[in-house]
């Protein structure tokens, strides 16, 4: 058998330049390279290896963290079929991506982490930056990934490579358990010589299947929907990892049944198409959740059904309602004790389309949702309408922005009261062009995120939208995006503090309690002081980005089309009121516990309609 000579870290990187995946015959580098900081736990090891393979391309990023969410947005962007690798030393900067681990396994994407760790040999230790136990020896602070990560592994021996890295992209690959991946590589290990199989390292294609549903559960799902009187559609992010649009259309088209849509699954269909309600759940339409509340059955494509999907349970109230969830993991097709139609959303999507040939929903109920596609329209035209107010609403920056934008380009966000008021109002005409993470909601990922989508689509624009929270979060990749050349536009919404949280206070009975920038005052010891003298746009100036500070909707709008000419990331600050212009439509309710009892008289009446509330939710046998 013929071997390469190699240290542990130069392997890993080697056998990873050489991976690629393929789906309908487009084939893609898997990797399209690796983000890192250097220390002490990778310096020797994965840094010099880095540094003799050029053409694997190696980004310093500024936190670990945000090179996770880098990587996270964009594996969205390329529907999961590539990415990016992470590398770190060892303590705090590999428990700095844990956070982010979370949610791109929550959210279902691509990520390769690969921590430096103790020394296998032990011989030193404790070292620097260790976590000892005295129960084991054999833990370090990547355990922590564990209940985080799809797979995980601690190489130990240079020859566990070998076994190891299929693994790997094994699970990175597959549609069903992809997320993040963790392979722990102690520093000494890193560096550690052995005679590798030369083909290992020889280029391997890992074909991404489109497995086809079960054909009995087809069968039960094409009688179910053909006695539905109320169906409607729940298209997910599953909609368009498969790149199942085309599908989808044709299939609503044909059927009439219509579709509302989660945070991941906005802009399945164009936001003008007759048969999209739009957002539903705890932040949806007026359309959504009306006729999310009669369906007796409710066809999930490619959804996890989280909380603000389902509004906590209480979205369906049809007490005969059912369930068909056409899904990737199996896990999620059973949800709500649905019918499980376990593979790829595209092909089956065309299988059942064919075999509901003449299938029809009433003309009645279609003309109804039509009338809900258009009555919303006019809703979010009103919404998007400057009042002519001093300090200008949330709602209205975004209205400016997404009638300035061209069709291809991609909002991005993540946290904060502005996905809320997105999934309601934003009006997508391209599937990628609402870019939201919101199954971790990660303050933070906004503008790293924004870098990973336009390293994935350069040719797109990204406008980055957050708020002051999320911004104080983790600015620092504005220097990560300058240093690479990859412009970013960020809409800068500073409101004095956490609105959303804020909102949500205020609707709890708490009064928007510790959800202010404010001065800690003397006499009352509480956080009601004068406004904090911080300068955001400032700030970023110091940074290196181009900075438009407005005071308005008219300067804002002057601002997007200077924006537009700059060729490096570009920040547009203004101030909002924490205030929004739309609230919730019918069961749009979000489970959040309030104070059983309390000396408060807000609090009280709170938990009083919380109380209602509870009762309209429901349990699916």
């Amino acid at each position: 058998m013929e071997t390469i000579k190699l240290t542990v870290a130069q392997a890993t990187m080697k056998y990873l330049k050489n991976q690629y995946s393929e789906r309908d015959g487009i084939e893609q580098p898997f990797f399209a390279g690796c983000f890192g900081i250097f220390g002490h736990g990778n310096l020797a090891g994965f840094g010099q290896a880095l540094q003799q393979e050029p053409d694997f391309r190696y980004y310093l990023v500024r936190n670990e963290q945000a090179a996770v969410h880098t990587s996270a947005g964009y594996a969205k962007m390329k529907n999961r079929l590539s990415t990016f690798a992470c590398v770190s030393s060892i303590g705090p900067g590999a428990t700095n991506m844990v956070t982010a681990a979370a949610g791109a396994t929550i959210n279902r994407l691509p990520v390769l982490l690969m921590p430096g760790d103790i020394f296998a040999q032990r011989t030193v230790a404790p070292v620097l930056q260790q976590f000892e136990s005295p129960s084991s020896q054999d833990i370090s602070v990547n355990d922590c990934f564990k209940p985080v990560s799809k797979y995980w592994d601690r190489i130990n021996r240079p020859e566990q490579l070998i076994t190891s890295l299929p693994e790997v992209m094994r699970v990175l690959t597959s549609p069903a358990d992809t997320g993040a991946v963790t392979l722990c590589i102690p520093q000494d290990v890193q560096a550690e010589a052995f005679d590798f199989p030369a083909e290992m390292f020889e280029k391997r294609v890992w074909h991404v299947p489109r497995p086809r549903a079960d054909v009995q559960a087809i069968k039960r799902a094409v009688d179910l929907i053909r006695l539905a009187k109320n169906p409607m559609i729940i298209a997910g992010g599953g909609v368009i990892y498969s790149e199942a649009e085309t599908a989808l259309k044709n299939f609503v088209h044909s059927t009439g049944i219509p579709v509302g849509e989660t945070f991941a699954g906005k802009g399945s269909l164009p936001y003008d198409d007759p048969h999209n309600l739009g957002a539903t759940g705890a932040t949806g339409t007026e359309g959504a959740n009306a006729i999310s509340s009669v369906a007796d059955l409710v066809i999930g494509i490619g959804t996890r059904y989280s909380d603000f999907t389902t509004a906590s349970k209480t979205a369906f109230q049809n007490k005969k309602v059912k369930f068909i969830n056409i899904n990737i993991t199996e896990f999620d097709g059973y949800k709500h004790s649905g019918l499980a139609l376990t593979g790829d959303a595209k092909v089956i999507l065309e299988e059942l389309l064919e075999k509901l040939e003449n299938y029809k929903v009433d003309e009645a109920y279609r003309k109804k949702v039509a009338e809900f596609n258009k009555s919303w329209d006019e809703k979010v035209a009103a919404a998007y309408k400057a009042d002519g107010e001093e300090v200008p609403s949330q709602s209205e920056v975004i209205g400016a922005v997404n009638n300035f934008i061209e069709p291809k380009d991609v909002v991005l966000c993540a946290s904060g009261s502005a996905p809320g008021d997105l999934h309601k109002l934003w009006r997508t005409s391209d599937s990628k062009g609402f870019h939201l993470e919101y199954g971790y909601s990660c303050m933070g990922y906004e503008i790293s995120g924004g870098l990973g989508a336009k390293m994935a689509c350069p040719d797109r624009e990204i406008y980055v939208i957050l708020g002051d929270g999320g911004y104080l979060m983790m600015p620092s990749e504005i220097i990560t995006s300058l240093q690479e050349g990859y412009k970013l536009t960020i809409i800068l919404i500073d409101n004095n503090g956490f609105a959303s949280i804020g909102g949500l206070s205020k609707s709890i009975g708490s009064e928007g309690f510790g959800t202010k920038y404010l001065y800690r005052d003397k006499s009352s010891g509480q956080l009601e002081g004068e406004r904090l003298p911080v300068d955001l746009a400032k700030n970023a100036e110091s940074l290196g980005a181009k900075v438009y500070k407005t005071r308005d909707v008219a300067s804002f709008n002057e601002a997007l089309k200077m924006a537009k000419t700059e060729e490096r990331t570009t920040v547009i600050y203004i101030q909002t009121v924490p205030e929004r212009k739309i609230a919730g439509y019918g069961y749009a309710w979000w489970d959040v516990p309030i104070a059983e009892v309390s000396e408060s008289k807000s609090v009280k009446k709170a938990r009083k309609n919380y109380d209602e509330q509870k009762k309209k939710q429901r349990y699916f046998f």
